[in-house]
């Protein structure tokens, strides 16, 4: 079923950002934020990193060599950790 925006000067909503509350971490991507806790990591060292980027727990930062991406954590993903009582 369709709805129509019925309100013209409204617009429509954006979809939602995903949050981490939707699902679990794994152990392996709790690893990889305590790894990130201290310093940024390229991105070839670990494969979580997709997966907590498009979970908004980390972000692409810019590195002196421009050829490896580097990964650091987001106000997000400290908030994980402070909830674990690691921070």
């Amino acid at each position: 079923m369709n709805e129509q925006n019925t309100n013209p000067g409204v617009a429509p909503a954006s979809p939602k950002r995903p949050t981490i509350l939707r699902r679990l971490l794994s152990h392996h991507e709790l690893a990889t934020l305590l790894l990130l806790l201290h310093s940024p990591v390229d991105a070839m060292a670990k494969p979580e990193i997709p997966g907590l980027q498009e979970a908004g727990l980390v972000e692409q930062v810019a590195s002196a060599d421009t050829s490896t991406p580097r990964f650091r954590l987001t106000p997000e993903g400290n908030a994980i950790l402070r909830g674990l009582g690691v921070k």
